[in-house]
């Protein structure tokens, strides 16, 4: 299994790591236990920070029925539904990078680059704008979903099979401008200021002010793209030899890109209906883990997934704690952290490509 059995094109770094031995199962074990307990410890921060500090005995008690009226409230209706999204919204953005990254077998590939959150944003914005997204709830997730699947789409035709590392941001970057500029045209275009202003602030990203609504909204189209995308994780696993090597083992390469394009859009645009557009986790999510899971896709699904909890309930936390005049976005937060990461995997990329096989 730590043998080299074929190339498996696609970026320096996924080179010939097709059969490269993951960690042990020991190994991989412990760093999922480890990332189960710093989601569980991150919600209880979560439920405890705010105007109004909770002890961690004091949120116990209002979970399982106990304590006074206020603190009841305090943790089931307005932060509870806050870290449960937190918790979803970051597992699937993780779990979307590591199985986009797994499909096109390149390092630098998230659904915020693909240009999926904010052609999802699009299509919430649209419905903001018309005023549908109170009258048909639904109507703002199915939106998004469907912007984001046209998205995603579109980047896999414009950037064809074997696509060069410079080819995919580049169609990326066309999209998520053009995404961009018809949600700015949609603002433009709006009669209602306030609706313009809500958009504006919708758009950096948020968690703020979030119920069970919002989970109920969201959390149907989360679950369903986080199934889409696990049920392919054997394929992805094969599809590391190569296109030639999956199709000879029987993987039907067309089918497994349309799943992912499914899983993704599902959802990413669940997510971002309830929370705007939150980017970068999922490119991060993934190269946090691969030094510790290993290089198989099928097994960095999960451990992915978790990261990126822990990376939005850390962020949803922080932004709560930083001194400010007014509340920061969360969205804001992932991309000051982001954007630096991405210059450095850019750089790294770069330097592999110059020295050959990294």
């Amino acid at each position: 299994m730590g043998r080299r059995t074929g190339r498996t094109g696609g970026s320096p770094c996924f080179r010939g790591h097709m059969v490269i031995a993951p960690a042990a199962g020991r190994q991989r074990m412990i760093v999922t236990l480890a990332l189960c307990a710093g989601v569980a410890a991150l919600t209880l921060v979560s439920l405890g920070i705010g105007p109004v500090a909770l002890s961690p005995t004091t949120i116990l008690h209002a979970l399982f029925g106990g304590g006074g009226d206020v603190q009841r409230i305090i943790v089931l209706e307005i932060r509870l539904p806050r870290a449960i999204l937190a918790i979803v919204i970051g597992g699937i953005l993780g779990l979307s990078g590591a199985a986009l990254q797994g499909l096109v077998r390149n390092p630098l590939a998230s659904p915020s680059l693909f240009g999926a959150p904010q052609a999802a944003a699009f299509g919430a914005v649209l419905l903001i704008a018309l005023g549908w997204a109170d009258i048909h709830s639904f109507a703002l997730p199915v939106a998004a979903i469907l912007a984001a699947f046209t998205s995603v789409f579109v980047l896999l035709v414009i950037a064809g099979r074997d696509t060069s590392l410079l080819i995919l941001i580049l169609a990326g970057l066309a999209i998520s401008a053009l995404a961009g500029a018809a949600t700015s045209l949609t603002m433009n275009l709006s009669s209602n200021p306030f609706a313009a202003l809500e958009i504006a602030f919708w758009l950096l990203g948020s968690l703020e002010d979030r119920s069970f609504r919002h989970v109920a909204l969201a959390l149907p189209f989360i679950a369903a793209g986080a199934a889409t995308l696990m049920s392919q994780r054997h394929a992805f696993r094969t599809l590391s030899l190569g296109e030639e090597a999956a199709l000879s083992l029987g993987v039907n390469v067309g089918r497994l890109r349309l799943w992912t394009i499914l899983g993704v859009a599902l959802g990413i645009g669940g997510a971002v209906a309830v929370s705007g557009a939150i980017g970068f986790i999922g490119l991060v999510a993934p190269h946090l883990m691969r030094p510790l899971i290993g290089y198989d896709p099928s097994r960095l699904l999960v451990p992915s997934a978790l990261t990126g909890a822990v990376l939005l309930l850390a962020a949803d936390i922080a932004v709560r704690v930083i001194p400010s005049t007014s509340d920061i976005k969360v969205g804001v937060l992932t991309a000051l952290i982001g954007v630096p990461f991405f210059l450095y995997l850019i750089v790294r990329e770069r330097r592999a490509l110059g020295g050959g096989v990294a």
